[in-house]
Formats: C-alpha cells, sequence, structure tokens
C-alpha cells in the first residue's frame, strides 16, 4: 500500500470523520439549530446522543419507506449525512448466504428503502459485505441485496481485495486492512441487523464494520485476539477508523437464541436510527433487558470514546420505548468472562469457559465449521479421516471464538456451559 494512499484515507474530507468533537463543536457555535449529529444541546449544556425508535410492523416497501423516513427526519433528514455527488458505501450485514426470512441478514426491504432515500440526495451510492462464509456476490444474491441493488441501480463495491491501513489513534490496532470499496468511498452508512451473539451476548452497529475487513482476514483476528475484550478493542478501533456517519438497525424480524446465524426469528417491529452506535446498541440492550455492560463492545467502546451508553445522555425520539420492550427475548443475560493466554490460564479457561459442540442429529456433515476455524491445527476436525461422522472437537486448542458456531448453517453447533462453571457459579 502506497503512503499516498494511506494518507489519502487517513485525511478524509472533514464530514466524513464527524467525530464527536466535531459535533460538539459545531453544535455549540449554533446551539438553536436542530442538530443531525451524534449530539445535541440541551438547554442545560449536557451533551445528549439521539436513538430514533420507530414501528414498523412488516417488511412491506411501502411500510419500511416510510418508517425509515420518519426515522431520518428526526435526525435532520438524509441530507444532513451526505451531500450531492459523494461516493457513499451502504454497509448491510450480509453474515452468508442465506434467505431473508432467516433474519441473518439485513432485510432486503430496509436495505432497499435506506438506498432509495440517500440516493434522492445526489448521493452515488455502492454497497457490499465481506461475509464470514460464502462469496461477497454469492451471499449478496441469496440475501435479496442483489435485487435490491439492481432495482436502484447500486453496484457492489470491491469486497474481495483489501489494503493496509495506518490507524495511529488507534489503541488496540495501529493497522487493519480494509476492503477496496470501503477506501474508495467518502464515507459510510452502517446498516446493521439485531441479533444475539454467542462470543459477545449481542451483534449490532458496532461489529457490523468487521464486515469492512476481507475474507480470511477476519479469522486472523480471531487467532491474534482471542480474549474477547481486546477483540471488542479492536472492533472499536476499527469504527474509529472508519466513522460510519448513520447507523440504521434492522430489528423488524430480529434474531433470538443460538445466533448470529443458528438463532430463532423474532418479531421486534423496530427501526432503530442513530449516529452514536454505542447509544443505540444499549438502548437494544434495554429493550431485551440485557445490561448493557455485559456487550464487550458496548463496554470498551464507551471507555474508548465511541459513544455513551448512559440512558440519562441518550435521548429517545420516535414511538415510545415501552412499546418495544421484550423482556422475554432469548439471550444470554451474563457477563462475558475472558480468559487470557498462558499455560495454567488456557487450562483454566478450558474448565470453565463455554465450549461449542455438535449437535449430532442435526449436522449434515458440510464442514463448514472445519473450514473456519482460524486456528492451526484445527480445533474441530475430522481428526479421524472418517467423513461420514460429524466432525469433533480438540478443545486444547479451541480459543473460544466460536466462528463455528457463528457460521453453522443448520444450527447443529451451540454453547455448552461446563458442568464445573455450573457448580461453583462463576
Amino acid at each position: 500500500m502506497s503512503s499516498a494512499k494511506n494518507d489519502a484515507f487517513s485525511n478524509r474530507p472533514f464530514n466524513w470523520m464527524n467525530s464527536a468533537d466535531d459535533c460538539l463543536r459545531r453544535t455549540a457555535a449554533a446551539p438553536q439549530a436542530q442538530q443531525a449529529d451524534l449530539t445535541i444541546l440541551l438547554v442545560d449544556g449536557v451533551y445528549m446522543s439521539r436513538v430514533a425508535l420507530i414501528r414498523c410492523e412488516s417488511y412491506d416497501y411501502g411500510s419500511v419507506r416510510k418508517a425509515v423516513e420518519k426515522g431520518l427526519e428526526l435526525l435532520g433528514g438524509a441530507g444532513a449525512f451526505v451531500k450531492p455527488g459523494e461516493k457513499i458505501l451502504l454497509k448491510p450485514n450480509i453474515l452468508s448466504a442465506d434467505p431473508p426470512e432467516k433474519c441473518v441478514t439485513t432485510h432486503p426491504s430496509v436495505f432497499k428503502a435506506v438506498g432509495e432515500i440517500f440516493r434522492e440526495t445526489g448521493a452515488l451510492l455502492t454497497y457490499g459485505d465481506s461475509p464470514g462464509f460464502h462469496s461477497p456476490k454469492a451471499a449478496a444474491k441469496k440475501s435479496g441485496m442483489a435485487d435490491a441493488a439492481e432495482e436502484l441501480g447500486i453496484s457492489l463495491a470491491n469486497f474481495y481485495d483489501g489494503e493496509e491501513v495506518s490507524f495511529h489513534e488507534g489503541i488496540q490496532n495501529k493497522k487493519f486492512v480494509i476492503a477496496k470499496g470501503v477506501l474508495e468511498s467518502d464515507g459510510l452508512i452502517s446498516i446493521p441487523k439485531l441479533k444475539t451473539h454467542g462470543l459477545a451476548r449481542m451483534t449490532g452497529s458496532v461489529k457490523n464494520q468487521f464486515g469492512c475487513v476481507p475474507g480470511p482476514l477476519k479469522g486472523e483476528m480471531h487467532v491474534k485476539l482471542p480474549n474477547v475484550f481486546d477483540f471488542a478493542r479492536m472492533l472499536v478501533d476499527l469504527n474509529r477508523l472508519l466513522k460510519p456517519r448513520l447507523y440504521i438497525m434492522d430489528g423488524i424480524m430480529a434474531m433470538e437464541g443460538n445466533g448470529p446465524r443458528g438463532g430463532t426469528p423474532k418479531k421486534m417491529e423496530v427501526l432503530l436510527l442513530s449516529a452514536d452506535p454505542i447509544a443505540l446498541d444499549a438502548t437494544v440492550c434495554r429493550l431485551v433487558n440485557l445490561e448493557p455492560e455485559f456487550v464487550p463492545t458496548i463496554k470498551v467502546g464507551a471507555e474508548m470514546g465511541l459513544g455513551t451508553f448512559d440512558k440519562d445522555n441518550i435521548e429517545l425520539v420516535g414511538d415510545p420505548f415501552e412499546s418495544f420492550q421484550t423482556p422475554d427475548f432469548d439471550v444470554k443475560r451474563e457477563p462475558v468472562k475472558p480468559f487470557r493466554a498462558g499455560s495454567a490460564v488456557h487450562f483454566a479457561r478450558n474448565l470453565v469457559v463455554p465450549k461449542p459442540f455438535i449437535d449430532r442429529n442435526k449436522c449434515i456433515r458440510c464442514g463448514v465449521c472445519v473450514n473456519v476455524c482460524p486456528v492451526n491445527p484445527k480445533a474441530v476436525n475430522w481428526h479421524d479421516g472418517i467423513k461420514t461422522k460429524p466432525p469433533a472437537y480438540r478443545y486444547k486448542t479451541c480459543i473460544r471464538c466460536y466462528c463455528c458456531q457463528e457460521m453453522c448453517p443448520e444450527s447443529a453447533i451451540h454453547l455448552k456451559v461446563p458442568l464445573i462453571r455450573k457448580i461453583i457459579r462463576i
């Protein structure tokens, strides 16, 4: 990667960076103006993050379009986030090549509504994601995103190739390899999906940008950062580098249980919009009766200045918060308890950290879990060479990244809490 290219990315135009400090300066300069940025200025001088919650009862396109428009109006309108002629990348969640009804990916109706509205601003749009398995093109087609994009004349950006970018302000990571399609844009609109996650409790606004790292490099990061809080700091650094201008979360039909791919669709009828990913993800947690601090990206994101999860510093607008509360949402409601590397610690880790296990009755012997396992030698494999049986785990080499559970197409891999942890209740 040339230094010129690196400098060009590091010195994005002012409105690409859209940092909290920039927002504060602009708000302070015009306190009577309606602000569409991450913060607003209240009369008492307290800066607040604004999150819009909009009811949408189905994926009927007309209903979704109206709901997205309503949410954007509460944040100042689409024109507050982009300018005519700017190259804007739409970043939906396309985890894998699954149809929309499985609720694994952002629904194409939400993607299409966002795309159509921002196209009307005069912005030049592309879209893309780097799936955990399958090619970007195949996943976009299967998820319905490609057809929606074709209707709008939006092309698929290059998420196959990447370039290394330095990030001197990074706390966990000073360098990233970023998909060329992202580097070629002037700004990014993130369109995540509301889902549970085996490693991090919930996946949402912050983690959606992990798809800007191309292909197998995502697995390498799991190997380099087996501690979930180090991994979360990396994700926060990635968001601090890319600075999405806006996050629009699809929670019309969410995913509960064994997410982010093998869970169960859950009707929540909500779209959430904010320029603060921490405030948005924290609001989602409160909707499903999960403490925001239990989600590593929220906890470290607030510590690293990406946003706030303090409900006293979040202004909720739109439809009533109480109308979306779902206390029976199936999610693990306890803190993540990571263990750092080291021989003695690794032994303890294997005793108490949840283990992935394969349901033999559901397993179809497809080998996806083997392919996505990032460690060498593989922690899950046909170690005896007999592929007519389900793969097996060697937990001594397993780093508990749960990539296998995340990508299993049959929901055949679950996380099992070891008996000793249940007994001593840690």
